[in-house]
C-alpha cells in the first residue's frame, strides 16, 4: 500500500506483510464516547511519536476516523480495526515477522483509556507481551477486591469496605459501613454503574446494574466521604517516581474526575498533606511495580493524621491533621495527562515510553519526586452538552458525564478560572436571574454563594426551603414552589417565562 493504512477484509491478498526492525503495538481509545476523552487520542499520538524517535515502530489500532492517532502519517502503521481481543491478537499476529518471543512486537495499553487496558488480561493469557506494566500490575490495581489487598499489605489507608458477590452480602457490608457508601464495579469505562448510595432501598435498585457492568468480577462497597477530593499524575521507571504536580478537585469527593474542576497547583493544600501525597504515590508506584503512567485519586478529609512509616511513633489517634485516603489507583494516562503536561512542561507520555523501553527516569534528565511548583495556576474546566442530550440527569457523581474540557492559565486563580469558566460556556451575564433549590444537607455550603450570586446582581429565585435561607441571610429572593400542582408560579412556570442568565461564551 502507498500509506500504512490497513483494515481486515476478506480477501487473499495480504497488503499489511510484516515491515520488519523493532515494532511496538500502540492499543488506542477506540470511538470518543462520555467516559472516553479525545485527552486518550493525544497520549496515543505522543507514544507514537515517542516511539518513532527512539527508532522503533509505532504501530497504531485504531478505529475512529475523528481522531489524530488515525491519521495515516501520525504512526508508522495504522490498523483500522475494532479494539476487541481477537482483532488486537490478529494484527499482532500479523506483524509478527519470523519465529520466537523476540520477533512477536509488545504491545502498549496504558494510553488508550479503560479500553485498552481492559485488553491486557486478554494479551497476557495469549502469552503475548506488553509494555510497561505487566498484566499482573494492571489487575492489581483494577481488580477491587485485589486493591484493597494491595493497600492493606502496604498500610495505606482507603475507605473502609468490601467486595461482594451478592445483594445480600452487599447489604450486610452496607449496615456494617454505615451509609452513604459507594458502589463501584471493577474495570468499567468512565465511572459507569458508580453510585453514591443513601439507604438500603437504593442500594438494592443500584446493585443490579453494578453486577451486569462488573462483567463477572465482584462490586466493592466503600464508605463515601465527604471531602476535597485531589489527583495525582506519575511516571515511573521502577526505581523512581516523578510526580509532575498536583491537582486539586473543586467539587465535592465523589464526582467523577472529568467532570470535576481541577486547580493546579493544589492552592489550599498544607505542607504535610503535600507530604502524605507524594508519600503514598511513590510507595504505591514502585510496590506495584509500575512502569510508564500512574494516576491516583485522594480523598482528604479532617480528624485524623497521616504518619509516615518512617515515622513509627506516629501520633495519637485524632489528633489535628489530615487524613489522606486513596481512592483509586489507574496503571494508565488518565484524561489529565494534557492538562498537567502543558502546565508544567514534563514531556509525560515520552518519559512514560522511555521508562517502559528500559531507560531510568535519571537517564531523561528527570529526578523523582514532586517537580518544582512553577509561577502559573491553571484551571480545567468540563464542557457539557446536556442542552443536547435529552433525559440526562445533570446531577454529577461517579459516573462521568461531561463530553469535553477546557484550560484557563494566568499568574493568579481567579484570572485563570474566568478565563476557564469563559471558554466553557459557564460564565454568569451580570443582572440576570438564578433558580436555587438546595437539599437541607448542602444549606450551609450553600449561603456564600447565594451571598456571591446577590452581591454579583443576579436576581434570585428559590424554592420554599432555600427561600426561608436566603431570607434568613437578609438577601432579597422570590419564593417558588417546587410542587407543580400546588400554585404559582412553581419552578417550571419560572423556568419558562424569566428572562435567565444564560450559558454563554463572550
Amino acid at each position: 500500500a502507498e500509506t500504512p493504512f490497513f483494515y481486515s477484509t476478506y480477501e487473499d491478498e495480504n497488503e499489511a506483510a510484516p515491515a520488519g526492525g523493532p515494532a511496538a503495538v500502540v492499543v488506542g481509545s477506540g470511538p470518543i464516547r462520555i467516559g472516553q476523552g479525545i485527552e486518550f487520542d493525544y497520549c496515543s499520538v505522543h507514544a507514537a511519536w515517542a516511539l518513532s524517535e527512539a527508532g522503533v515502530r509505532s504501530v497504531m489500532i485504531n478505529s475512529n476516523p475523528e481522531t489524530v492517532s488515525t491519521d495515516f502519517d501520525t504512526s508508522d502503521r495504522l490498523y483500522f480495526e475494532p479494539l476487541d481481543a481477537e482483532s488486537v491478537l490478529s494484527v499482532i499476529y500479523n506483524e509478527t515477522d519470523g519465529e520466537g518471543e523476540d520477533s512477536v512486537p509488545p504491545s502498549i495499553v496504558q494510553f488508550g483509556g479503560q479500553t485498552a487496558i481492559n485488553l491486557s488480561q486478554s494479551l497476557d493469557s495469549a502469552g503475548l507481551p506488553i509494555l510497561g506494566s505487566t498484566a499482573r500490575s494492571i489487575d492489581t490495581a483494577s481488580d477491587r477486591h485485589l486493591f484493597e489487598e494491595f493497600l492493606s499489605r502496604l498500610d495505606i489507608p482507603n475507605p473502609p469496605g468490601a467486595a461482594v458477590g451478592d445483594v445480600e452480602r452487599a447489604l450486610h457490608v452496607a449496615q456494617e459501613i454505615g451509609y452513604p457508601v459507594l458502589v463501584r464495579p471493577s474495570y468499567v469505562l468512565g465511572g459507569r454503574a458508580m453510585e453514591i448510595v443513601q439507604n438500603a432501598t437504593e442500594l438494592v435498585r443500584y446493585m443490579s446494574g453494578a453486577f451486569a457492568a462488573a462483567a463477572g468480577r465482584r462490586v466493592l462497597i466503600d464508605k463515601y466521604f465527604v471531602g476535597r477530593e485531589v489527583e495525582v499524575d506519575a511516571v515511573c521507571d521502577g526505581e523512581s517516581v516523578l510526580i509532575p504536580g498536583i491537582m486539586e478537585h473543586v467539587e465535592r469527593a465523589g464526582v467523577h474526575s472529568g467532570d470535576s474542576m481541577a486547580i493546579y497547583p493544589g492552592l489550599t493544600l498544607t505542607e504535610e498533606e503535600v507530604d502524605a501525597i507524594v508519600e503514598y504515590t511513590t510507595r504505591i508506584g514502585l510496590a506495584l511495580g509500575v512502569r510508564g503512567l500512574m494516576n491516583i485519586q485522594y480523598v482528604l478529609t479532617g480528624g485524623g493524621a497521616y504518619r509516615s512509616p518512617h515515622d513509627r511513633r506516629g501520633r495519637a489517634r485524632g489528633a489535628a491533621g489530615p487524613q489522606v485516603f486513596v481512592l483509586e489507583v489507574n496503571p494508565r494516562s488518565s484524561r489529565t495527562i494534557p492538562f498537567i503536561s502543558k502546565v508544567t512542561g514534563v514531556p509525560m507520555v515520552r518519559l512514560a515510553v522511555g521508562a517502559m523501553m528500559g531507560r531510568s527516569l535519571a537517564e531523561q534528565g528527570y529526578s523523582g519526586g514532586l517537580w518544582p511548583r512553577g509561577s502559573i495556576v491553571a484551571v480545567k474546566a468540563p464542557v457539557f452538552s446536556m442542552s443536547k442530550l435529552a433525559g440526562v440527569d445533570t446531577y454529577l457523581g461517579p459516573e462521568m458525564k461531561s463530553t469535553g474540557e477546557v484550560m484557563g492559565i494566568d499568574h493568579e486563580f481567579e484570572p485563570a478560572l474566568a478565563k476557564a469558566l469563559a471558554a466553557a460556556g459557564l460564565s454568569l451575564r451580570p443582572g440576570g436571574s438564578v433558580l436555587l433549590s438546595v437539599a437541607d444537607r448542602d444549606k450551609a455550603d450553600a449561603a456564600p454563594l447565594a451571598r456571591e450570586l446577590a452581591g454579583a446582581g443576579c436576581r434570585l429565585y428559590a424554592t420554599e426551603g432555600t427561600a426561608e435561607m436566603i431570607s434568613a441571610l437578609g438577601l432579597p429572593v422570590v419564593a417558588i414552589t417546587k410542587r407543580l400542582r400546588e400554585g404559582h408560579p412553581n419552578v417550571v412556570d419560572v423556568i419558562a417565562t424569566v428572562p435567565w442568565t444564560r450559558w454563554s461564551t463572550p
